[in-house]
């Protein structure tokens, strides 16, 4: 064989190596059983809580739903961003187009893992790298109350994806770079009611996943925890909810629980935007819980706005 030959060869061998480890690295992570056989039964009471603090509802019912309407999860809303349109599924109890016909164990491999029922990888614009925080009761409790809902026929479309992002085995690649089960940020010395607020929102609140840029492969940039970034769609920004300047370090944390509740800012001010329906489901949440978000966002690192500075 000549010297080019055995060049060719080699570089063949290293590409076909690559791939076959490139493939199993991306495998999607299967949830371990014994995670959640721990948790009790669910109970759905405790599991309404969960779903309006994870805003199940502004992503999967109607736009601009009100009363029982919120609860009628057939999805389709439309998340335009840079890398293409996503489609948020279906979620209710119809066996054929929701999820009426998942397990327990399907659901908590969704919600701790981003994966789906056969296996496949979801993409993060389902907010699993938050949710993965999540406690398996938790988990089991939101099922509980899912299976409560109502069945709504009628399949969502597909995402508009250009390549390579609709090469989903690649999305097993992006999580061992993004998705892990710590905290987001350490605090020091951190009181139970911080804890409280910090599962919270770092968890099912998932306040990172819009309030924090996102670095060049589309993960948060944990260095820059809910400083404010470029919305999701590309039009606007969502605020610095630090401390640190263009922040909120002049709202105390009985102003950050009064707007979570009512809507409106120390200045009189009234919630706007997407921020509407996250305020809405606050405001369902027990004052404790609304007490316990405020507190953790007083305790967090303080940062400068994390997105560029807008133009007159």
């Amino acid at each position: 064989m000549s010297r080019s030959g055995k060049v060719g060869a080699v570089f063949g061998v290293v590409v076909a190596a690559g791939a076959a480890a490139g493939w199993f690295l991306s495998a999607p992570q299967q949830l371990d059983n014994r995670i959640m056989a721990a948790a009790e039964p669910g109970n759905a009471e405790r599991g309404l809580r969960i779903f309006h603090a994870g805003g199940c509802g502004p992503c999967h019912a109607a736009k601009g739903a009100e009363g029982d309407a919120r609860f009628q999860l057939a999805g389709g809303l439309e998340l335009r961003t840079p890398f293409g349109t996503f489609i948020a599924p279906n979620i209710s109890q119809d066996a054929k187009d929701g999820i009426g016909n998942w397990t327990p164990d399907d659901f908590a491999a969704a919600m701790l893992k981003g994966v789906s029922p056969d296996g496949r990888h979801y993409y993060p614009a389902f907010p699993y790298t938050s949710y993965a925080r999540m406690k398996p009761q938790d988990i089991a409790d939101l099922f509980s109350f899912m299976q409560t809902l109502p069945a709504v026929a009628g399949r969502t479309a597909g995402h508009e994806l250009a390549f390579p992002f609709n090469i989903r085995r690649g999305i097993g690649l992006w999580k061992l770079l993004y998705m892990n089960d710590g905290p987001a940020v350490d605090i020091a010395g951190a009181s139970d009611k911080v804890l409280a607020g910090q599962y919270l929102v770092e968890g099912p609140g998932h306040c990172g996943e819009c309030h924090t840029p996102r670095d060049f492969g589309g993960g948060t940039d944990k260095g820059k925890w809910l400083a404010g970034a470029v919305a999701a769609e590309g039009e606007g920004v969502t605020p610095n909810i630090t401390s640190g300047e263009g922040g909120i370090g002049d709202w105390s944390e009985a102003d950050i629980s009064g707007y979570l509740e009512t809507g409106f800012t120390p200045d009189f001010d009234s919630v706007g935007g997407s921020m509407v329906e996250v305020q809405k489901n606050m405001a369902e949440l027990t004052p404790q819980d609304r007490e316990a978000i405020a507190a953790y966002l007083k305790a967090i690192p303080a940062h400068p706005n994390g997105y560029p500075a807008r133009r007159p």
